[in-house]
């Protein structure tokens, strides 16, 4: 989860690693810190809190070899002696991930005479480096690693050496003229070089200003594919918004509308996939799907399972990723693994349990080149472009774009869906994109019902079937960025126990979009009016007999009511938006949370 740069070149490598690491502090912000070879010494700067607070400290540094990382703390407190790098004679390490056997080693190292100063597992890493390191970094790192249980993606230097290696944690190689870098993630060296190559699980790098050499763990050479990437900086920069999370609500019209390019044809009621190669008799003979995921990921999920159930016929389980491997439930014949940066541990070590148990695989997920992608049987990319902020809006859109996509492919195949509900739907989805954009230019209600609550205490989120998963992330998207405590509840559960709650001071957003259970949902409404809590719902713009009901109405455009969840989530992300902004909140940024979740 933490943030990782690396540079050997021709330039400075101090304002590099900076800048660079700016770029990836949505992976985690406890702590920051560089290292850069200066002559005969590795010089290291660190520093608690944010990238900007390590700048404000560095002196005029020179050398053009270095290593830079910004924190999410998993071992040791945010400070600055936890901070990276960690250094053991003139190796200096950065490191992402868990070193499990760490106690061990830290007491092997002592007995020998290593010294520790700070609570983290990575500065037994460094100290294992310098006690196998013999003249040779990638030697010693390779070593080093063969001593190591559990995860990481590193980088170290010693001298004029750079030396990367991964495992379950993601680290990316760019490509320069008489230059080479290292990072976490895309975003952080795209201002250098669009040419990039994924390391895999157990390679090592050797990175030069000339070129870089990749080995297995045996150290026999491997041969690598370059990839050049397609969007530019410009698509991870605010481009004038205050934040990133705003940005990329705005940016969801674009991200829908590319989730759905080239796969839509509604005048022929069609859809076609790349990257799938499942066969009709494959999608007709599955029994049974499970769904796995975490987070935002889950709630897309919880929403796919109805579209399965309702629009092929074909009966789903959703579980949360980080549970799976010990419910010792068996999957579904085909298990769909959902996972923005293709990286999440705890649902690809669910993925690794359900490809060990025979079933057919599929990811979705954002990032090409990502682990996932590399494991799974099929994949299909949202196509969402790079996501900055740490709370995921357009990616869950996009999500929620290939389920639908999904669902109806699986339903016109297994017989369920007619050609002209087909071409119905289709044609409705083809103007999310733009019912969206209507939602972001009419947001006074939104901003208005955010200043008069955004001091409360506690929300409530409701919805029942297609919105229920709305609900869920419209409470996780609040107390992820505002800190207020939100709930999300299957509206018809309130009365069994969590209306006890509910108070005169108790906002509640009832998702109360037309549908089959439209009437249900009004009267879980009056059950809350009547404990006199504040009601804002979301409902449809031709439905009049709402507004006798409630406090305050969000009216989103007309769509077929299966598709309406769509677009109730941008309403609960800009509210969440708003109330976090009226609040003062580090929106982009929010505390111990981080974009990628590379740790189990």
């Amino acid at each position: 989860m933490c943030g990782i740069v690396g540079y050997n070149g021709k330039n400075q490598a101090a304002a590099i690693l900076i800048d660079s690491l700016k770029r990836l502090e949505y992976r985690g912000y406890d702590s920051a810190g560089i290292a850069v070879f200066d002559t005969n010494v590795v010089e290291v700067y660190k520093e608690k809190g944010r990238i900007v607070d390590l700048e404000k400290t560095l002196p005029s540094i020179s050398g053009t070899v270095g290593i830079g990382h910004t924190r999410w703390a998993t071992h040791g407190r945010p400070n600055k002696v936890n901070a990276h790098p960690h250094t053991s004679g003139n190796i200096a390490v950065v490191h992402n991930g868990i070193i499990e056997n760490y106690q061990q080693l830290k007491e092997k190292l002592s007995r020998t005479g290593y010294e520790f100063v700070s609570d983290t597992d990575t500065e037994a890493l460094a100290h294992l480096i310098n006690h196998y390191y013999k003249d040779n970094l990638i030697d010693a790192v390779i070593s080093a690693l063969k001593d190591i249980r559990g995860s990481y993606a590193i980088a170290a230097i010693c001298g004029s050496e750079l030396v990367a290696a991964r495992k379950d944690s993601p680290l990316v190689i760019g490509i320069g003229e008489g230059e080479n870098f290292i990072a976490s993630d895309i975003p952080a060296i795209l201002k250098y070089t669009r040419k990039i190559i994924f390391l895999d699980d157990l390679e090592v790098a050797s990175i030069t200003p000339d070129g870089v050499f990749f080995f297995d763990t045996c150290k026999s050479p491997i041969e690598k594919k370059i990839n050049l990437i397609e969007w530019n900086i410009e698509a991870a920069e605010k481009s004038g918004y205050e934040h990133f999370m705003l940005k990329e609500i705005h940016e969801q019209p674009r991200a829908l509308h590319e989730t759905f390019a080239g796969r839509i044809s509604e005048l022929e009621g069609n859809i076609s996939f790349e990257g799938s190669n499942l066969t009709e008799s494959q999608i007709k003979d599955i029994s049974r799907i499970s769904i796995i995921a975490c987070g935002t990921s889950y709630n897309a999920g919880f929403l796919g399972k109805y579209l399965f159930e309702q629009l092929a016929g074909v009966h789903v389980d959703i579980e949360i990723a980080s549970e799976f491997r010990y419910a010792h439930s068996s999957p579904g014949s085909l298990v769909i693994v959902i996972t923005q940066s293709g990286e999440t541990a705890d649902t690809l070590a669910a993925l690794r349990e359900a490809k060990s148990s025979g079933c057919r695989t599929l990811a979705i997920t954002n990032v090409m080149g990502s682990t996932v992608t590399r494991e799974v049987d099929n994949v299909i990319y949202t196509r969402s472009g790079p996501e900055i902020g740490v709370a995921a809006t357009k990616t869950f859109i996009s999500q929620l774009g290939v389920l639908y996509l999904l669902a109806l492919y699986f339903g016109k195949i297994r017989g369920k869906i007619s050609s002209d509900q087909m071409k119905r739907m289709l044609v409705a989805m083809k103007m999310l994109p733009a019912q969206i954009t209507r939602i972001l230019n009419n947001k006074e209600k939104i901003l208005k019902f955010a200043d008069t609550f955004s001091s409360s205490s506690d929300f409530f989120f409701i919805g029942r079937t297609l919105n229920y998963p709305i609900a869920l992330e419209g409470a996780l998207k609040l107390k992820e960025i505002s800190y207020i405590h939100a709930e999300g509840y299957a509206a018809g559960e309130l009365k069994h126990g969590p209306l006890a709650l509910i108070t005169k001071n108790t906002p509640v957003v009832a998702i109360a979009t037309k549908g089959l259970t439209y009437d249900k949902v009004v009267n879980n409404i009056k059950e809350i009016k009547a404990r006199d809590a504040p009601v804002l719902a979301i409902a449809d713009e031709k439905d009049s007999e709402i507004e006798k009901y409630v406090d305050a109405v969000i009216r989103i455009p007309t769509t077929e009511d299966i598709l309406s969840p769509v677009l109730s989530t941008v309403v609960v992300q800009l509210l969440s938006y708003y109330i976090a902004k009226a609040r003062n909140c580090p929106i982009d940024q929010p505390r111990n949370l981080a974009k990628s979740v590379t740790v189990e």
